[in-house]
């Protein structure tokens, strides 16, 4: 049991609202300056974040002849800097205003020789305040932005998974600061409709071509609005017709007509007998209801499951021809 917690720890969005609340505002300010600085990829790809071994990264960022990575570390609890010339910084991860968050860490890049102007008006969430002026939020408990970083590191292992079972254009397994989500989208390779927008304090454009090709993406997210607890998602865009109700689900798993979603609350899996099985049906249950639903090109599943191998006797590197 002490290893289960330790592996798939609680994580009640009630104890630790005000710390996420801050995370995702830190996380925004990070974000934005790798958006900033990087060359545009479709899809808004040059803007997440990604999971490492020990909390969530920008991945290098081009600063003329130089690059610079800027990881959050929620085990030693640090903000860490480092250029590709040898020059690192680390700086305190502690409770402290956005406001302060953002100048110190702004300071600290001109330390380094790196300036830099962002969009400094947050996205995707309500009630929006300028980083600089933004003093209510403030939050920081260790202990929760570790079991964050936990959780995140077991979806990334699993997400990482499941994307190796397509070989259609698919996305890298990133963090998105905006919704605060870590994500992996399949692509049919078909244009979709132009989709409404109305997300709050993003461009429409962006939304749109985001989602200028049929998807289907799943995830995690901490959780919010009408359903304030962890959980992992998936859904469809355009959403076919019959998708909410003919997709397999492990137990504990719904379509969400809230979130226009299937859910899989966190608690469910870490209950499970075998959450990462628990994990991987749900992602593969919906992912096929939206394929065939929506008359996917059924050869861009690659099919790979290691389970095959133990019933053949070939080892990995067998299959590999190694």
């Amino acid at each position: 049991m002490a290893l289960r917690e330790e592996q798939w720890p609680a994580l009640p969005l009630s104890e630790w609202r005000d710390t996420c609340e801050t995370l995702q505002l830190w996380t925004q300010i990070v974000g934005k300056i790798r958006l900033t600085l990087s060359p545009w990829i479709n899809h808004s790809w040059h803007a997440p974040l990604y999971v490492t071994a020990a909390g969530l990264t920008t991945s290098p960022i081009p600063y003329g002849t130089r690059t610079f990575e800027i990881e959050f570390d929620f085990l030693a609890h640090e903000l860490l800097i480092r250029v590709s010339t040898g020059e690192r910084r680390a700086l305190p991860l502690r409770e402290e205003t956005v406001s302060e968050f953002y100048r110190m860490l702004m300071r600290e890049l001109e330390t380094l020789d790196i300036y830099i102007h962002i969009n400094t008006h947050p996205n995707e969430v309500e009630h929006p305040i300028p980083f600089a002026n933004d003093m209510l939020h403030k939050s920081y408990d260790p202990l929760f932005a570790r079991r964050f970083f936990q959780v995140l590191a077991q979806a990334d292992r699993l997400l990482q998974t499941f994307r190796a079972r397509f070989i259609g254009k698919n996305s890298p397994v990133h963090f998105f600061w905006g919704s605060f989500d870590l994500a992996v989208t399949r692509f049919s390779g078909r244009p979709a409709p132009s989709h409404p927008g109305g997300i709050p304090n993003l461009p429409d454009w962006v939304v749109r071509e985001a989602y200028s090709h049929e998807v289907s993406s799943a995830g995690f997210w901490p959780g919010g609005g009408p359903l304030p607890y962890p959980l992992f998602y998936s859904y469809a865009y355009p959403e076919p017709p019959g998708f909410r109700t003919g997709a397999e689900l492990p137990e504990g798993a719904f379509y969400s007509e809230e979130l226009h979603e299937f859910v899989l609350p966190y608690d469910a899996v870490r209950h499970s007998d075998r959450p990462d099985d628990t994990v991987l049906a749900f992602l593969q249950g919906t992912y096929e209801a939206a394929a065939k639903l929506g008359h996917w090109d059924n050869t861009l599943d690659f099919n790979f499951r290691p389970r095959h191998f133990a019933r053949s006797g070939a080892s990995r590197a067998e299959h590999r021809g190694l």
